[in-house]
């Protein structure tokens, strides 16, 4: 009988994962120097909206970022990539105390926010937190606008819970979107009759003023012209009189210029005008990201808002829409009457407040989970500046 010789059990076994490892990128340039690195990240993560690309977070960072500091997280496990926490620390104070926040690359213009997690995902999420737990220049992790269905709100509190670390978390709103599944035609008759006659007769009306067209511009050197009409239109109406129009803030007006021409390099740039004869009366400022529309702003010309002119836009924008096959359309930001005509679906977004555990992260809890709500009842409203004062004078002695 042959003799068959016995297999080695070492030379079957699967390879041993390499180790994760995190790295610190402080300085710009390396941030920069990382683009490619990041974009594949994005990718490899499934990212279905612009505002974790690497284009988006640098150009809010060179328009917003002063008086931050760079803290990505980039996770390696080998020569791979396989997540990158987009974080950054900011001196800030709450209730009168001095605060190190650590958190997303955020502020009112960021629709969502999240961690690029590409691969070895519970891995990923235990290595960030292990790398922050360990360090000692935070005093309050805020993780803003995470989407339904991240993982980032669940994982972070599962791992920072364990180790004594208070934490809040607040719903900070929906976001309505509408999902583009059906045909034009039977989603327009799903739609409130009211709201149906009313757009026909403003069209009809406005109509008899000039041929009622949609313009969109999307790259070239018409963008830039394009771009500072739009502007013109947003600011012409009640937000430039409220000083909330995007010409009122020269930071603002940067980013949204600049990231305009960016987004129309990848070919995401939507800016489109809705005409009457020549006459532009309203605009929307949108992205086109893997098949999904992202309404980023939208405005009009107040001589013409007896013609509802933005909802007659959108009437046209997402008609075409629905025939080009495109996947959803969303209207990112809160909640509002207008919005609520065309959808009912809404995307719901969290908070996380992840306090150090240290006196000052206990103290900072203290304040927010307990005293503040207890504060805002009417009858004990006398007592805030007191006991804030007072909370910040211990805060003091404890340094």
């Amino acid at each position: 009988m042959a003799c068959v010789a016995a297999a080695d059990p070492l030379s079957k076994a699967a390879p041993v994962p390499a180790a994760i490892r995190v790295e610190t990128i402080s300085d710009y340039q390396a941030f920069l120097d990382l683009e490619p690195v990041w974009n594949e990240v994005a990718e490899a993560a499934g990212l279905d909206h612009p505002f974790l690309e690497h284009a988006w977070v640098r150009t809010w960072w060179e328009c917003f970022g002063a008086g931050s500091a760079l803290r990505i997280l980039v996770l390696k496990a080998g020569s791979q990539t396989v997540a990158i926490a987009p974080l950054i620390l900011t001196p800030i104070r709450m209730w009168g105390i001095k605060v190190r926040r650590l958190g997303f690359f955020y502020n009112a213009h960021v629709p969502r926010a999240d961690f690029l997690i590409a691969q070895r995902r519970a891995e990923a999420y235990r290595a960030i937190w292990s790398h922050l737990s360990r360090s000692h220049d935070w005093d309050l992790l805020q993780l803003c606008q995470l989407p339904e269905g991240s993982e980032t709100l669940e994982a972070i509190s599962g791992l920072a819970g364990p180790d004594h670390c208070k934490m809040v978390t607040w719903l900070s709103g929906a976001s309505p979107y509408l999902p583009l599944s059906a045909s034009w035609g039977v989603y327009f008759d799903s739609l409130a009759a009211k709201h149906r006659s009313n757009l026909r007769n403003r069209f009809k009306r406005l109509n008899a003023i000039g041929p009622v067209e949609v313009e969109t511009i999307t790259a070239g050197e018409k963008l830039t012209d394009a771009l500072g009409a739009a502007l013109q239109l947003e600011a012409a109406a009640w937000k430039g009189e409220a000083r909330t129009a995007i010409s009122c803030n020269p930071d603002v007006s940067k980013f949204y210029s600049a990231f305009a021409q960016r987004a129309a390099e990848r070919g995401w740039m939507r800016l489109n005008f809705l005409q009457t004869g020549a006459q532009r009366i309203a605009f929307d400022y949108s992205l086109f990201y893997k098949n999904r529309i992202h309404l980023l702003k939208i405005g009009y010309d107040p001589a013409y808002a007896p013609y509802s002119p933005s909802n007659l836009l959108l009437f046209m924008v997402l008609q075409d829409a629905f025939e080009r096959g495109a996947r959803e359309y969303d209207f990112l930001g809160e909640s509002a009457d207008w919005k609520s005509n065309w959808t009912k679906h809404s995307r719901p977004h969290y908070w996380l407040f992840v306090f150090s555990c240290t006196f000052k992260g206990h103290l900072l809890h203290f304040i927010k989970a307990q005293l503040v709500p207890l504060l805002k009842r009417s009858s004990l409203r006398p007592l805030r500046k007191l006991v804030l004062r007072l909370a910040a004078y211990v805060q003091a002695q404890r340094r």
